[in-house]
């Protein structure tokens, strides 16, 4: 459950494993990243010896081999093949409750996967190879990207373009780097392009984090499931609904208590999200997500010092986190602090120097700041990231004419009105600049054209 603001409800959620990989001979496939071969084929028999699940798993780099613990519910013993052999498996570590269970595969030659990635720095967009065993078809690739994140327990929550098949969870969701990132899980069945991976972090943390196996629809990863099929769907009263069930059905969850926040926060109830958030951080102090969005909506109903606070902690926690820099700096601009904003500004755009909002934002305090040449080149480099984002084409105009500078205020709002013909104001800050260029019949056309959308002049 993500601090972006992320609608259509899909019936159903299907676990899947991931498709993709390298070829069972051969080099690897152009442009797939080396150091894949690690997965394989995970299979589950009962104690009559017969098969009931078919999944994948990858080896790690302690020798043990990672899965989802729904691949092996049902089982009595485990075989793992790999490059056409059977070689017997044991459970080793289980995490029933988020689903993420390792093997002991004694003599196992596939070379584990040589480094782990983190969500923590994953960016969506970034480009993702999901591999994995579909119908038992070894080592199969699909190649997307991550469409989001969703910050869950110390990791994020995947969902990425990459298809993912029926028949093989637990396989690997890689970089381009050939880094884990996760394990495939599930897909939601009327979706398009809605997979989703559980986090790495979820891998490493299985040492430490045991749990019992629990009873089918009470595990924390059942809820997340269904949380997410609803967030994917920005149905949000919906995923209120849910986690007040989840929260209910799990009170000490601090995931629970997220959701509910994200979900008041998508439906502008502030004080209500800023309630559950603090619900979230008494349970998991740690949580710079949740830190995160605290912070915003304190910002929302105007607590810039308490939102201030927040976002640092989020950042004593991550000082990589882009977005709550950039709500640092919203904090500061909030209280009137704009060389502070532009700092935290700054901040955010050196860690992620694409995020086009980052710039708006730098433009914003500058203008406020009355640094207006400063204000310009941070709205121009917002728009070459984002060419057609209007509200940024508004306050370069804007601030071209506090500048003086009604030529390119003329020029601005122009090329804003190719965007949007009807936007009144755009018209009413072009006839007054065409007022103070002395281009009289110009201005009186602008502001006619203007009155015409809203004959209120507002």
């Amino acid at each position: 459950m993500g601090s972006a603001h992320a609608k259509g409800k899909p019936s159903m959620v299907h676990r899947v494993a991931a498709a993709g990989g390298v070829r069972e001979r051969g080099d690897r496939q152009p442009g797939v990243p080396a150091g894949l071969p690690s997965v394989v084929v995970v299979l589950t028999y009962n104690a009559s010896g017969k098969a009931t699940e078919l999944g994948s798993g990858v080896k790690l780099p302690d020798g043990s081999v990672a899965t989802n613990c729904h691949v092996l519910k049902d089982g009595n013993t485990y075989r793992v093949r790999y490059r056409g052999k059977v070689y017997p498996a044991s459970l080793d570590k289980a995490d029933w409750n988020r689903d993420v269970c390792s093997l002991s595969v004694p003599g196992l030659p596939a070379p584990p996967v040589v480094v782990l990635g983190s969500t923590q720095t994953l960016q969506v967009g970034a480009r993702v190879y999901a591999i994995g065993t579909p119908e038992g078809l070894q080592r199969t690739l699909s190649e997307g990207i991550v469409s989001s994140l969703r910050p869950v327990g110390g990791g994020s929550y995947i969902q990425t373009t990459a298809a993912i098949s029926p028949g093989s969870s637990g396989g690997g969701l890689f970089d381009d780097h050939g880094r884990l990132l996760g394990l495939t899980s599930f897909f939601i069945s009327k979706g398009q392009q809605l997979n989703f991976a559980l986090p790495v972090e979820w891998i490493e943390a299985l040492p430490q984090h045991p749990t019992p196996r629990v009873a089918a629809g009470t595990s924390e990863v059942y809820w997340i499931d269904r949380a997410m099929a609803i967030q994917s769907s920005k149905d949000w009263q919906g995923l209120r609904a849910l986690a007040e069930r989840w929260i209910k059905a799990q009170p000490h969850s601090a995931t629970a208590w997220f959701g509910l926040g994200e979900a008041d926060d998508n439906l502008g109830q502030h004080a209500q999200a800023i309630e559950a958030y603090r619900q979230a951080l008494q349970i998991n102090p740690q949580d710079a997500d949740a830190w995160n969005n605290l912070g915003d909506d304190y910002v929302g109903v105007g607590q810039y010092a308490k939102a201030i606070e927040a976002e640092r902690q989020a950042l004593q926690i991550n000082s990589q986190d882009a977005d709550a820099w950039n709500n640092l700096g919203n904090a500061y601009d909030g209280a009137g602090q704009y060389s502070q904003a532009i700092k935290a500004e700054r901040k955010a755009l050196q860690i992620n120097p694409r995020n086009a909002m980052a710039w708006n934002e730098m433009g914003l305090s500058y203008d406020r700041a009355s640094e207006y040449a400063q204000a310009i080149s941070a709205y121009r480099w917002s728009l070459q990231i984002d060419p057609r984002d209007e509200k940024t084409w508004f306050l370069l105009g804007l601030t071209y004419s506090f500048a003086g500078q009604y030529a390119q205020t003329i020029k601005t709002e122009k090329q804003l009105l190719q965007l949007n013909p009807l936007d009144s104001s755009s018209w009413f800050i072009l006839g007054s600049a065409y007022n103070r260029s002395s281009q009289y019949a110009q201005a009186i056309n602008a502001f006619r054209q203007g009155l015409q959308i809203n004959p209120h002049g507002e």
